[in-house]
């Protein structure tokens, strides 16, 4: 029983779990401290993000499973299906299982901020599946970055914001860039770690295309970028509140703690081959939810 629920657990991709759960949760921190926070569609879009992102994870494992791009004793993680642990049908049950529940979560949603959301869901559950499945597998045309930095950065915090608060924020869209750029990031080393294998299956990822260099050089970056995307937030702020704003300047310390934790996750990057990359997937989204989380606990302290 304990080997089995780690095996599903591992096919879940636990360690990447906080790129859906920064982006709802710094639109909730935002949502408190306009005054605009509401419990219930908070909590759905949780659930929500959370099942999408597993729906998205464990549709990627049996569908990289039904085109051969996975094979035993793969660099990466374990891969239940691929290694005789977890039966293709079962996976595949379990996947479409997880993709209706995350369908009735979104549809509570519905009452909150109206019946377009369900064409929006619609899009999420196609994207969900197109990303390694498909006529155009999307994360075989170098265009899983994309996907990432759309649907786990600028949809979530956008949606999650305008659920509780009936409309869209210039603020909240910056905070969704500064998202999905981190969020990619997660995407880039799972990808720099597998490019072998990648290429040797046919998968032309961003990295297979580019190369490590510039995936690292990307890496590092992206970073740097959604931090400065901040820069013009005190900007607004100033401008919405005048100079003294609603935030001390003393919560600039907040992108410098990540961008020290970026670093060394980036330095160890393009020091590391094969397995020992393994860490970096989980250290990456660490250093992504620290972010989300201390920044997030400052707007409920200046709500």
């Amino acid at each position: 029983m304990k080997r089995q629920l780690k095996i599903w657990l591992e096919c879940f991709r636990l360690r990447t779990l906080p790129v859906s759960l920064s982006g709802v949760i710094i639109a909730i921190g935002v949502a408190k401290w306009q005054q605009e926070f509401r419990w219930v569609p908070a909590l759905l879009c949780v659930v929500f993000a959370l099942l999408a992102q597993i729906v998205s994870n464990t549709a990627n494992e049996y569908f990289d499973y039904l085109q051969g791009s996975d094979k035993p004793g793969r660099v990466g993680p374990r891969r239940g299906v691929t290694e005789g642990d977890i039966k293709p049908t079962t996976l595949r049950n379990v996947t479409f299982g997880l993709l209706v529940l995350a369908g009735a979560v979104g549809c509570c949603l519905i009452p909150y901020g109206g019946w377009w959301l369900l064409p929006a869901g619609i899009v999420i559950a196609l994207a969900a599946l197109a990303y390694s499945t498909g006529p155009y597998p999307l994360s075989y045309h170098g265009l899983g970055e994309l996907m990432v930095f759309i649907f786990f950065g600028i949809v979530p915090v956008n949606l999650t914001y305008y659920v509780m608060s009936l409309r869209f924020d210039p603020l909240v869209v910056l905070f969704s860039i500064t998202i999905g750029l981190l969020g990619v990031n997660v995407l880039l080393v799972n990808n720099y770690r597998d490019m072998e294998d990648d290429l040797e299956a046919g998968k032309r990822t961003s990295v297979v295309i580019f190369g490590r260099k510039a995936a690292a050089l990307a890496y590092l970056i992206n970073g740097y970028a959604g931090m400065g995307m901040l820069s013009a937030l005190w900007v607004m702020i100033a401008a919405r509140w005048g100079m003294g704003g609603t935030l001390p300047v003393w919560t600039l310390v907040i992108p410098v703690i990540y961008l020290v934790m970026h670093t060394a996750t980036w330095y160890k990057l393009t020091r590391r081959q094969g397995t020992a990359l393994n860490p970096l997937l989980g250290e990456t989204a660490r250093n992504m939810l620290i972010f989300t989380l201390l920044l997030t606990i400052v707007f409920i302290i200046y709500s």
